[in-house]
């Protein structure tokens, strides 16, 4: 064959997906080293070759023009609507399958334990929105604390039937929830039914928690009693009609709580894992989240990145370096835990000044369904009180002589990760800088040690940028 016949034949190959079928050794191929898989498969770009095992002893290797799930159509009303087996659309298989989500189990009557993790950036405010939108189009009841101020799904403002923001008023929320759970199941058993019959007369409702590490991770000042209500829902609730959805960015037991009983019941539920960093792949594998041995594939923060050496004095092109993921997980309580998948587009491409019209579209104009619970406190000293209506935040009213509630809680405290993601949000800055900055932000005194220890393990979560020529330290886009 000539020189151009062989490199005709290279550009072709080029455009095809080549299919591999292995047969493997009893067991599976766990641990598949992907890098060296790509190395033998002369593959420069990661993202277009896929590996999966099957459940017997045969394997596939695909590799593809380009990755199949680079771009995804955006999501419609249509894959909102509820199926049969009580599960909406949300994306797709790399195949094309589609990747649906379970929010009603129609054999049982139960409502779902649905849980989201991953990285910053990696699509879990878009994933939420699309649970949201069609917990709203299907007349689900949802009571929601976006625990990032109101800023990480602000279109669901006005279309969730409880909007909270703080962690204050998210363990009223959750203790309105596990009571008007209790209320169920006492007045269920008293009518001589065992199970929840859909909008019969009651609606299905769920309470969702978004960013849920800061309610559960270690130093919250509601930590114990906001895992124990978590667990009452998910235990009581779900068979009353009533679920819990917790989107995290932690992916380790003690930042969820710290409670074994908290992890074995989310493994029953739905868990959808979008990019994450190492230390939580070895959390979800200790937790019992994923099974010991098992591999993912892992989905890089950009697509289409190839390994080449950059020739010296070369103008460095970094103009396709923008994180282009999102959206790309497993649903690891799946039929395919080890199938890569991704979320149909939400939203606008490009940000707005205001709420995303796209997004509130896909919400509709109607009010949600149901009303808002009515959060619960603890009694205030004088005994006066106990309960508040909710509301968004600042506009909360308490009884009159609450006493207990107007008092200011105690400052949470903060971690060095947190002291120094915070310190990076107005910008870049040297390390001198950034020792400075920690130095006047009135928390401990963090030692050199101790803060190039923790931007290593920022870097490795990828919440910190890698390192460059300029030796400024910046936030991760």
């Amino acid at each position: 064959m000539t020189p151009a016949a062989l490199a005709k034949k290279h550009v072709d190959e080029k455009k095809v997906m080549r299919e591999y079928m292995l047969r493997t050794r009893p067991g599976g191929v766990k641990g598949a080293d992907h890098k060296a898989l790509c190395d033998l498969l002369d593959v420069d770009d990661p993202s277009r070759v896929i590996f999966e095992q099957g459940s017997g002893r045969e394997a596939v290797v695909r590799v593809f023009p380009v990755n199949p799930l680079a771009k995804m159509r955006a999501i419609t009303l249509e894959d909102l609507q509820m199926d049969e087996d009580g599960c909406i659309h949300i994306g797709s298989y790399y195949d094309g399958e589609p990747l649906r989500m379970r929010v009603h189990d129609p054999e049982t009557g139960n409502a779902q334990r649905i849980i989201i993790f991953g990285t910053t950036g990696a699509g879990k405010s878009r994933a939420l929105q699309a649970f949201l939108a069609a917990c709203k189009r299907n007349g689900i009841v949802v009571h929601l604390a976006d625990l990032k101020g109101g800023q990480s799904v602000p279109e669901a403002k006005g279309n969730v039937a409880t909007h909270v923001r703080t962690l204050k008023e998210a363990m009223g929320l959750l203790r309105a929830a596990v009571a008007k759970a209790e209320e169920r199941f006492n007045r269920y058993a008293d009518m001589g039914r065992s199970g929840f019959l859909i909008n019969s007369p009651d609606p299905l409702e769920y309470v969702v928690i978004d960013e849920a590490n800061r309610l559960l991770e270690k130093g919250s000042p509601f930590r114990a009693e906001a895992a124990k209500l978590i667990k009452e829902i998910g235990r009581t609730g779900r068979s009353v009609g009533i679920g819990i959805v917790l989107a995290a960015q932690a992916g380790h037991l003690d930042e969820l709580g710290g409670s074994d009983t908290l992890r074995a019941m989310l493994k029953e539920g739905e868990v959808i894992l979008l990019r994450w960093s190492s230390q939580m792949m070895a959390s979800l594998v200790g937790d019992g989240l994923l099974p010991t041995g098992e591999n993912l594939q892992p989905i890089p923060k950009i697509i289409g990145r190839t390994r080449r050496i950059q020739r010296w004095g070369t103008p460095v092109d970094r103009s396709k370096e923008k994180a282009n993921s999102q959206g790309m997980c497993y649903h690891l309580t799946s039929a395919r835990p080890t199938s890569m998948a991704r979320f149909f587009l939400v939203g606008s491409l490009s940000p707005h000044e205001g709420y995303d019209p796209v997004i509130r579209q896909l919400y509709g104009s109607a009010p949600p369904p149901g009303a808002p619970l009515k959060l619960i406190f603890p009694p205030p000293k004088d005994g006066k009180g106990g309960q508040a209506p909710a509301g968004d935040g600042d506009d909360l009213e308490y009884g009159e002589g609450d006493e207990a509630e107007s008092e200011p809680l105690p400052p949470m405290p903060r971690t060095l990760k947190e002291r120094i993601i915070s310190a990076l949000e107005s910008g870049p800055l040297s390390e001198a800088d950034l020792r400075a900055a920690l130095d006047t932000d009135g928390g401990k005194e963090a030692k050199l040690g101790s803060v190039r220890t923790t931007i290593s393990t920022l870097r490795g979560e990828e919440k910190i940028a890698p390192r460059d020529a300029s030796g400024l330290i910046s936030l991760a886009m």
